[in-house]
C-alpha cells in the first residue's frame, strides 16, 4: 500500500508542476501504473489522477479539522462559541427582512439554554423541536445543546399518530412548538405521554396561546441571562447532539443519534469538499428539521462562520431573486427542488444571480445540464448520504449524474463500497466463504460503509431504537469480524469510480424531497380501512422527482370506502405521503415467510394499459380519489398533467 500512496502522491504534485505537459503525463501515469501492479490502466490513472488528489488534498485537511476538534473536545456550541468570538458583529444569518450576527445568535441562544436549565432540563433530556423555519429555530437547538440537552427536531409536517410516535421515541421531557402549529398539539394534547409534558409556544402569534398550560417562551426568555451556561464545558465531542429523524426502510420515523462529532463531521466535510470560504453566502431553503438543511446547510454559519439565508419555506418563484437579493455565492437545491425551478416561466433573474455553485442530492441526470445551462451555474456538486449513515461521498469535479465518487488510486482512504444484493429479495449475497462480495464496475449493488468504532468519520451510532440501529449494521463483510453500515440504496460504479444512484432497497421511497415509510402508510391505510392486506410502494412518473405514492389494496368484496379511506389518510398522513395512485385487487402473492410481495404490482406501476384491477387516482382539488382514465393517465405521461 505504502508504495502505491507515495507514487501517487509524488505523481499527482508532479501533475501540477509541469502543468499538464501531456508526454511527461503519460511518462508519469506509465510508472504509476507499474508500481500499483497493473491493476490499473494507464488511461484510468490519467482521467482519475487530478479528481483523486483534490479529493486526498481536501479530505486530509477535513481531518486534520476532526482531529483537532477530537483532541480539545469540541463539541458544536464550543465550537461555534469560538467562530462567534472571532465574528460578533458580522452577519450570522439573514431571514426575510431581518439580519441576525453571531454575538445576537450566541447570546439568544445562551437565553434559551440558561431557562431550560432553570426548568430542570438536563445533560443528555430529549425536547422535541417542533416549529417552522426561522432564525430562532437555529438558536433554540443551539441553546438546549449548550447545557447538554439533545433537541428532537420533528417535521412540523406530522400530525396525529406520526407526530405522537416521534416524540415518544426520543423519550421527550418537553415540548417547543412555534405558534403556528399549536393546532397539531393540541389534537393530541389529550394522550397520556403527551399532556404530561410541559408545552412551551415560541414564536409570533395574533392570539392567545391555544394550548391548556402552554408556557409563552416569547415572555420568559428576555429577562434570562445571555451569560454562557456553566453547563457547556461538560458538553464532549462524543455526547448526542440532536435526533432528527429519518422514515430508514423500515417502518415509522425513527430518531437518528447525531453526535457533536457527526455534525462537525457534515458540516465542515460538505464545505472543505465543495471549497467554501468565509467569503461566500449561502441559500439555504431547505426545511431544518433535516439533515441538508439543518446541519449541512445552517452548519457552514455555525462551524465555519459563513452568512447563511435561511427561508419559512422554499419557494419557486422567489429563488433566484433570493440569491440576487442576498448576494448568494452558493445555494441549496434537493432533486425536487431542481424539477420546480426548471417548470417555472423564463425570467431575467434566472442568469443574473452570483452563485458558483450548487450543492445538494437528487437532481435527476436527466435535467442535469438542461438545469445548469439555463439558469448559469458554473459547478454543481451533488452528494449521496443519508442523516444517520457512514457511508457518504459528493461530487466534487460537477461530473453530470454522479452523486459521488470512490477514488480507484487509494479506496483504503475513505472505505466504502457497492455489495452484490439478490434482485427479487434485495439481499445481501454472500459467496461459499459467507463474505460479501464486492460489485465490479457496472455492477449494481448497495452500497455501505466500513464501520470503526469511536472513529469521527467511519463509527455509525444507530437510532435511539436499538432493534431499528441493528437492521442498518452487516457482519462478516470482507473478512470474519468487520461490519458495515447498510445504506439501503442500490447504486452502480462506472470504471473512474463514478457513482451513480439506481433504487432503494428498502420500503421507503422519496417524494416532494421527502422520504416516506411505506410501512407506516400501510398500517395507516389498513386502520382506516378495516383491511388487513395493503403494499404501498413508490411508482415512477415521467417528469418528476423520486417516486409517488401507490397503494394495492385487498379487497375481495369491493367494500372499499374511497371518501372514508381519504379522509382517513388526510388525518393521519403529510399531504406528500397519501398515496397518489390506489389499486384494488382480488388476490396477493406472498413470498415463503408470508410478506406480501411487491416487486410485481412495482413493476406494474399505475399503467391501466396492463392493469387488469382498478386504479384510482387522487385529485388534489377535489380532494377525493376518482376512476384512473385513459385521458387521465396520458396526460400524466406525457406530462400535460403535472403532479
Amino acid at each position: 500500500m505504502w508504495p502505491s500512496a507515495i507514487a501517487v502522491g509524488v505523481t499527482s504534485v508532479l501533475w501540477y508542476a509541469i502543468n499538464l505537459n501531456i508526454y511527461l503525463v503519460i511518462a508519469l501515469c506509465s510508472a504509476l501504473y507499474i508500481s500499483l501492479g497493473g491493476s490499473l490502466t494507464i488511461w484510468q490513472i490519467y482521467k482519475t489522477l487530478p479528481r483523486d488528489f483534490k479529493g486526498l488534498v481536501r479530505f486530509i485537511k477535513l481531518t486534520v479539522k476532526l482531529k483537532h476538534a477530537q483532541r480539545n473536545n469540541l463539541s458544536v456550541p464550543k465550537a461555534f462559541r469560538i467562530i462567534a468570538s472571532k465574528n460578533r458583529n458580522k452577519v450570522a444569518f439573514y431571514f426575510e427582512e431581518e439580519t441576525w450576527t453571531f454575538g445576537q445568535v450566541d447570546e439568544l441562544s445562551n437565553r434559551i439554554g440558561n431557562y431550560f436549565a432553570s426548568q430542570g432540563i438536563k445533560h443528555g433530556d430529549s425536547v422535541a423541536v417542533f416549529l417552522e423555519n426561522r432564525v430562532e429555530y437555529v438558536c433554540l437547538w443551539l441553546g438546549l445543546t449548550k447545557i447538554g440537552a439533545v433537541p428532537a427536531l420533528i417535521n412540523y409536517n406530522l400530525r396525529l399518530e406520526p407526530l405522537v410516535h416521534c416524540i415518544k421515541v426520543a423519550s421527550c421531557k418537553a415540548i417547543v412548538c412555534g405558534a403556528e402549529v399549536q393546532p397539531a398539539i393540541c389534537d393530541i394534547f389529550d394522550r397520556e405521554e403527551i399532556s404530561s409534558l410541559p408545552i412551551y409556544v415560541y414564536g409570533p402569534r395574533e392570539e392567545e396561546i391555544a394550548i391548556q398550560g402552554g408556557i409563552d417562551l416569547d415572555s420568559v426568555l428576555p429577562s434570562t441571562p445571555t451569560t454562557v451556561p456553566p453547563q457547556l464545558m461538560n458538553v464532549n465531542f462524543i455526547d448526542n447532539m440532536v435526533y432528527i429523524y429519518t422514515s430508514g426502510t423500515t417502518g415509522l420515523p425513527k430518531a437518528a443519534i447525531i453526535k457533536h462529532s457527526r455534525a462537525f463531521f457534515a458540516a465542515t466535510g460538505m464545505g472543505e469538499m465543495i471549497g467554501l470560504t468565509t467569503s461566500d453566502i449561502v441559500y439555504d431553503p431547505l426545511p431544518l428539521y433535516h439533515t441538508a438543511g439543518g446541519i449541512l446547510g445552517v452548519g457552514q454559519a455555525l462551524f465555519a462562520g459563513i452568512p447563511t439565508v435561511i427561508r419559512r419555506k422554499f419557494s419557486a418563484t422567489q429563488y433566484w431573486s433570493d440569491c440576487i437579493k442576498y448576494g448568494c455565492t452558493a445555494g441549496q437545491y434537493i432533486g425536487e427542488i431542481c424539477r420546480y425551478l426548471l417548470n417555472m416561466p423564463e425570467k431575467p433573474e434566472d442568469s443574473q444571480h452570483k452563485l458558483r455553485i450548487m450543492f445538494g442530492n437528487g437532481l435527476r441526470p436527466t435535467i442535469w445540464e438542461e438545469f445548469q445551462k439555463r439558469f448559469n451555474v458554473p459547478k454543481i456538486s451533488e452528494f449521496y448520504g443519508s442523516t444517520e449513515g457512514n457511508a457518504n461521498i459528493i461530487n466534487i469535479d460537477g461530473k453530470v449524474g454522479a452523486v459521488g465518487f470512490v477514488s480507484v488510486l487509494f479506496p483504503a482512504v475513505y472505505p466504502v463500497a457497492l455489495l452484490k444484493v439478490d434482485e427479487e429479495t434485495r439481499e445481501i449475497v454472500r459467496d461459499s466463504n459467507g463474505l460479501c462480495i464486492r460489485c465490479k464496475p457496472g455492477e449494481a449493488g448497495e452500497f455501505i460503509g466500513k464501520i470503526i468504532q469511536n472513529d469521527p468519520i467511519r463509527d455509525f451510532h444507530g437510532y435511539a431504537d436499538q432493534n431499528a440501529t441493528k437492521k442498518k449494521v452487516v457482519k462478516d463483510v470482507f473478512k470474519k469480524g468487520d461490519f458495515a453500515f447498510l445504506s439501503g440504496d442500490i447504486l452502480v460504479m462506472d470504471d473512474e469510480g463514478y457513482l451513480y444512484f439506481k433504487d432503494r432497497t428498502g420500503d421507503t421511497f422519496r417524494w416532494k424531497g421527502e422520504n416516506v415509510s411505506t410501512i407506516e402508510v400501510e398500517n395507516i391505510i389498513s386502520r382506516v380501512t378495516g383491511l388487513s392486506d395493503v403494499i404501498v410502494y413508490g411508482v415512477e412518473v415521467p417528469g418528476t422527482e423520486g417516486r409517488a405514492g401507490m397503494a394495492a389494496i385487498l379487497d375481495r368484496e369491493d367494500a372499499l370506502d374511497l371518501e372514508h379511506l381519504y379522509d382517513g389518510m388526510a388525518k393521519s398522513l403529510a399531504s406528500y405521503a397519501r398515496p397518489l395512485f390506489i389499486r384494488t385487487v382480488k388476490e396477493m402473492e406472498m413470498t415463503g415467510t408470508f410478506k406480501l410481495k411487491k416487486v410485481t404490482v412495482q413493476k406494474e406501476g399505475f399503467n391501466i394499459n396492463i392493469i387488469k384491477d382498478k386504479v384510482f387516482f387522487l385529485d388534489v382539488k377535489k380532494r377525493a380519489y376518482i376512476p384512473l382514465t385513459t385521458d387521465i393517465y396520458n396526460k400524466i405521461i406525457s406530462g400535460e398533467m403535472r403532479l
